[in-house]
């Protein structure tokens, strides 16, 4: 059997504002390990929202999140914080990276917030990751010295840098061009095919979807296809 890394039993979500608005309708999906799944669906559909439960930034919803086969539902924020570092690696449409920090010290610094190695050690991991992606030779710069898309590998690069179980995607390729996109979607299927990573990606490109291992389609706040 294989190994399920997520999984969401019947969530459901409302807003309020003012008027009650059912957003998420009875999501229920999971997740294996080593499988490249995009969720897509037009603006507006729930695909964002329901990233924010599954990476357990809210917790504002009806039903149950499993990460790694353990239930999230109704843990504290701190909990939830540290399987956020430890278990999930996040790259968004925007890389979020510290400009006054150079490249390693960026892919290093989840990895010390987690404490599990030493700073030397940490380091040295950072730097395979960064081998890994091409740009080792970026180390030492500062991140406002490079370009976008070589920010978005720098961004992917901090996102592997605790051994995440989950890589949590939203929109990583809406900022880039098409040899970026490309590039990122070449990345990302190398880390699924070589080092059984597991990758759930929410994108508006519809190639990158139908390239990825498997698709979810969203709409109007309910799961029509996966």
């Amino acid at each position: 059997m294989q190994d399920i890394i997520l999984e969401a039993r019947h969530i459901n979500k409302e807003f309020h504002d003012p008027v009650t608005v059912q957003v998420l309708t009875d999501i229920t999906f999971s997740v294996n390990k080593g499988e490249f799944v995009s969720v897509i669906g037009k603006s507006g559909c729930g695909k964002s929202t329901l990233l924010y439960i599954l990476s357990t930034m809210d917790t504002d919803y009806e039903g149950e999140l499993l990460i790694d086969q353990e239930l999230m539902t109704g843990r504290s924020d701190a909990e939830l914080a540290r399987v956020r570092n430890e278990k999930i690696g996040f790259v968004f449409q925007f890389h979020y990276l510290l400009n006054e920090f150079t490249v390693l010290r960026n892919v290093m610094l989840p990895g010390l917030k987690l404490n599990r190695y030493s700073e030397e050690e940490v380091e040295h991991r950072a730097m395979e990751r960064l081998k890994m992606l091409g740009i080792e030779h970026l180390a030492v710069q500062k991140a406002y010295r490079i370009s976008g898309g070589e920010k978005q590998r720098v961004a992917i690069a901090r996102a592997l840098i605790n051994d995440p179980h989950i890589i949590m995607g939203d929109e990583p390729t809406g900022n880039l061009d098409t040899k970026n996109s490309e590039h990122v979607f070449e990345i990302f299927k190398e880390l699924a095919e070589l080092h059984n990573q597991t990758l759930l990606i929410v994108t508006h490109d519809q190639s990158f979807a139908e390239r990825s291992g498997r698709i979810i389609e969203m709409e109007d706040g309910r799961i029509i296809r996966h």
